[in-house]
């Protein structure tokens, strides 16, 4: 099977993933500086996000929107955004690591129940929740990797920066969780009857 723009996009979206990680902790082997590091995470973090942005377009528009494409897709969601998040646990914005394990908890969790009610022949719909769960983690990370710029200019102190980070990773965190409860509890009568079944 061919790759299509909108799989290229979701593919290259997995791929700069580990460079923001390694950019932003190992600033210096690719020639970044202090002061620059927020500029040019955030511009991986917009491609990623535009890429997001695009893929789902292109596919609808082209008629490209394929199994991979739906399989790869929301996993790629969630790797990028945990792998933000992941990478936050460092100095100098040291985020607490709990809020990434809700992160991963959370989608792991909702994924799992999805792919075995789709094996099983029922596909669960995705709610408008996961979707704003996934614009607020994606407005939490930005607000993060804007108070970065400040931060490093001497502007905030490193405890502003982990504060702030804290209460908008926090607000993210909240809502990944009620996003997760309210997907089982709408589905829970299809879950029960695919769970349920031999």
């Amino acid at each position: 099977m061919p790759v299509t723009i909108a799989n290229f996009l979701t593919i290259l979206r997995l791929l700069i993933s580990p460079f923001f990680l390694l950019i932003y902790i190992y600033p210096k082997y690719f020639y970044v500086t202090p002061f620059t590091l927020p500029f040019v995470l955030l511009f991986l973090f917009l491609v990623m996000e535009l890429s997001d942005l695009f893929d789902g377009y292109v596919a609808r528009k082209y008629d490209q929107v394929t199994d991979l494409g739906k399989l790869l897709d929301p996993m790629a969601d969630s790797i990028t955004r945990t792998s933000a998040f992941l990478t936050f646990t460092q100095a100098p914005v040291h985020l607490p690591i709990l809020f990434v394990f809700i992160f991963l908890y959370r989608d792991s969790v909702v994924s799992t129940l999805r792919t075995i009610c789709a094996l099983r022949g029922y596909a669960l719909a995705a709610r408008s929740s996961g979707k704003i769960k996934a614009v607020i983690q994606a407005v939490a990370i930005f607000v993060i990797l804007a108070a970065m710029i400040p931060h490093s200019l001497g502007g905030i102190s490193d405890f502003t920066l982990n504060a702030l980070a804290t209460v908008v990773a926090g607000v993210a965190a909240l809502y990944s969780m009620y996003s997760g409860v309210e997907y089982i509890v709408v589905n829970r009568q299809y879950l029960v009857q695919m769970l349920g079944k031999d």
